[in-house]
């Protein structure tokens, strides 16, 4: 079974109410037609009549998927009093706090979750990143045992010998642009066990850089070094290391030339770059050459998944992460972290 199919089945056996917060955008209704036929999740859409009508699909059974208007809905004048109540010391009034649901989705999709009404939200394949993240980390915000929010994509390279049967975990591709040496480690062991949690198989990270075990000389690669150091004192038993080209991370003969004795050179299914350029323009070299099926930028460290879309994204592309985003919700939920 591949990892979409795996995650999809995990999906299905335990649902979760998945918010997906474009109803404007046609891809969309495409993976809800998707999604419902599959039975991945309990689906709410964020869309007004209008743009129901627009993109109405005669595979779908709108019987089993639930529709909100924020301009029409009942919950809306309750959530602008709580988020202006939430947002009070940003200067967020109450008819601010209105228009900003009734007119940004994601808004009122992140509401919805705050509020316990949802499990997940989906969005950004027609907004930006920014769009979707900003009110996601002001309402939902991290869990309380984590560093910090970070991205990252599942990335399923076909008939590939390397990572774990062709899949890898590559972060951060969405929000950190810079990460100092105590971010990139917490990105490595949080993409450590999110690769455990949803691959179901040992992780192997490598952080990379365009030198490999300081064959080159700069302030950079320093950063990458440090990074590792402080990853290995706070999770000892993890297989990670670096740092590593590209190659020497995947490549078994490369790692072994470039990296002796290493137990993670050349076997890596985790990869973590040293920047959001690195990792954006890394996973879609990967997508788009190789033809690798890439869900995300799905978020990690969050209380709840809100999860991110490349706005280049397909409809199957949405599907999945809607599957990644339930098992997510699965796994929170037994974290109880408002308990």
């Amino acid at each position: 079974m591949s990892f979409i199919e795996d995650i999809k089945a995990r999906a299905r056996a335990d649902k979760k109410r998945i918010v997906l917060a474009e109803g404007m955008d046609k891809r969309v209704w495409e993976a809800i037609e998707t999604i419902v036929k599959e039975d991945i999740a309990d689906i709410t859409v964020i869309a007004s009549a209008d743009e129901v009508e627009e993109n109405r699909r005669e595979g779908i059974d709108y019987s089993k998927i639930k529709i909100i208007d924020p301009a029409t809905s009942h919950k809306t004048d309750k959530y602008a009093t709580d988020l202006a109540e939430l947002r009070r010391r940003k200067g967020v009034t109450y008819e601010m706090a209105h228009k900003l649901l009734v007119n940004e989705y994601v808004q009122y999709a992140c509401m919805m979750l705050r509020e316990g009404e949802a499990d997940g939200v989906v969005s950004g394949a027609c907004h930006s990143s920014a769009s979707t993240l900003r009110p996601a980390l002001q309402l939902i915000k991290a869990k309380p045992d984590a560093e910090l929010v970070s991205a990252f994509f599942i990335v399923c390279v076909p008939d590939c010998e390397f990572g774990y049967n062709g899949t890898f975990v590559f972060a951060d591709c969405g929000l950190e642009q810079n990460p100092d040496s105590e971010k990139l480690a917490a990105i490595a062991i949080d993409s450590a066990r999110t690769f455990r949690e949803l691959v179901e198989a040992e992780p192997v990270v490598a952080l990379l850089s365009h030198s490999s075990y300081g064959s080159a000389k700069h302030p950079d690669v320093d950063k990458v070094q440090r990074a590792v150091d402080i990853a290995k004192e706070k999770a000892p038993d993890l297989k990670l290391d670096g740092e590593f080209q590209l190659d020497t991370a995947i490549v078994p003969e490369v790692g072994a030339f470039k990296a002796p004795g290493s137990t993670v050179a050349g076997h890596a299914n985790v990869l973590v770059f040293p920047n959001l350029d690195a990792g954006n323009i890394g996973y879609k070299l990967v997508q788009r050459l190789a033809k690798a099926e890439a869900y995300g930028p799905v978020t990690q460290g969050m209380r709840k998944p809100v999860n991110d879309l490349s706005r280049g994204c397909s409809a199957s592309d949405i599907v999945g992460v809607v599957a990644i985003t339930a098992v997510q919700a699965q796994l929170a939920a037994k974290n109880s972290f408002d308990k």
